[in-house]
């Protein structure tokens, strides 16, 4: 499993376990992910997805792969990324594939994302509406482009299964990064939010979709994509489930788009300056006006083909809140 400390990946890596797999876990960091995963059977093997050929090998004897490795979160940092995204997420997607097949894997689950669909305004968007490669950022881009190297690799290679997972914005327990999603919810507890941004969203507990993962790979359609999105919400009903979950009270002001360019465009200079990450990018600003009132997705094909479920969203805040309660990231 590439991938294996984020927030999909180490929910996956412990429910593969429970279920009886031996899993081979590559990580960036091997202190993080023995930390990680201390107490549990898990094989972890250091790796960087712009360098394949240096775990390849350790793909021999491997049943399948799952994919759920990207350059994601830094791409929001401010400045441009296309370089990190292509190198990590489109090339290393096609060298992956490569090297798994040579070593005599045939099986693939690729996470892709819903930033690979698009549809109108207020629509129920479903797995057939695919977005083009121009419309979108570049993050968006990289994504198409590492779902279009699975496609061609399954056109070239009749002997070998790949589906593609399509997980909406993730929230749940073990969100050590934290995401963006993560970092909602600590800033929410913590009284940091100064407002309610625009937008709309589609929530999905972590622990669904790499149970969506697995479905897939054990009953999924070869070449199939299948939508793990959730629940579609604005943040204005987030804060309200946080609310009930934490007892802080919601922010009430909305705030207004030109305030987020302001606030964007401070926090990319001052990021320029100092390299200190950026609260809120340009690229996240541009990805809400975008995408609001797109965010409601289809899960008909996921429980009709797959038999998967989503939890209530409350129960996913509860639980990534006390996950992080329990590990000192918020006061008990």
């Amino acid at each position: 499993m590439t991938g294996a400390t984020g927030l999909l990946g180490n929910n996956l890596v412990r429910l593969l376990l429970d279920r009886g797999w031996t899993v081979k876990a590559l990580a960036r960091s091997q202190e993080k992910a023995s930390k990680q995963f201390e107490g549990l059977e898990v094989e972890v093997i250091q790796g960087d997805m712009t360098n394949v050929q240096q775990f390849a090998s350790t793909m021999r004897g491997v049943t399948a792969v799952f994919h759920t490795a990207a350059y994601f979160r830094e791409s929001f940092l401010g400045g441009s990324h296309w370089k990190a995204l292509h190198a990590a997420n489109v090339l290393g997607t096609r060298n992956l594939l490569e090297a798994a097949y040579a070593a005599g894997v045939r099986k693939f689950v690729q996470t892709s994302s819903i930033a690979v669909l698009n549809g109108p305004r207020g629509a129920m968007i479903d797995e057939t509406m695919l977005r083009t490669e121009n419309d979108g950022d570049d993050y968006y881009r990289s994504k198409i482009l590492a779902d279009k190297e699975v496609s061609s690799f399954l056109a070239s290679h009749p002997d070998f299964f790949a589906v593609f997972v399509l997980p909406g914005w993730m929230h749940g327990p073990g969100d050590s990064g934290p995401t963006q999603a993560g970092q909602t919810t600590l800033d929410f507890v913590n009284r940091k939010l100064p407002g309610i941004p625009p937008g709309t969203v589609s929530v999905v507990d972590a622990r669904d979709v790499a149970l969506a993962m697995i479905a897939s790979l054990e009953r999924g359609r070869r070449g199939e994509r299948y939508l793990s999105a959730g629940r579609n919400m604005d943040m204005k009903g987030i804060f309200s489930e946080l609310q009930e979950v934490t007892g802080v009270p919601a922010p009430r002001r909305k705030l207004p788009l030109f305030m987020l360019y302001i606030v964007a465009a401070f926090q990319e200079l001052r990021a320029r300056l100092t390299k200190a990450p950026a609260l809120l990018s340009w690229a996240t600003v541009r990805l809400m006006v975008r995408e609001n009132g797109r965010s409601t997705f289809s899960d008909r094909k996921l429980r009709e083909e797959l038999g998967v479920q989503f939890r209530p969203v409350r129960e996913t805040l509860r639980d990534e809140v006390t996950w992080y309660r329990d590990h000192g990231w918020i006061e008990a």
